[in-house]
């Protein structure tokens, strides 16, 4: 099993049901030194992380399986990178920045 900290669209019961077809019950933790802004594209506006000493951002670990991780990545598209980042909590997650 992966840990992803998400921190916007993928925290939704709904977006998590249609991407990975499971809701995954997380657990509250911190992404340090990241800033959470948003990027506008033709779909909407969605939520982004960016490296910034002195921030930080709330959000969720979920654990899911290697196969739920690359049908996020899919979901994310090109537009986000996958990076594995420490947590408040210290564990180390993946995150979409």
């Amino acid at each position: 099993m992966e840990l992803l900290f998400v921190y916007g669209t993928l925290q939704e019961p709904a977006v998590q049901e249609r991407i990975i077809g499971r809701l995954v019950a997380g657990t509250p933790d911190t992404l340090e030194g990241f800033f959470k802004s948003q990027m506008s594209m033709t779909e909407g506006v969605y939520p982004l992380v960016i490296p910034r000493h002195g921030y930080e951002v709330y959000g969720m670990v979920l654990e899911v399986t290697d196969e739920e991780l690359h049908r996020m990545d899919v979901y994310e598209t090109t537009a986000y990178r996958r990076v594995r980042v420490p947590l408040r909590s210290g564990r180390e997650s993946w995150v979409y920045a």
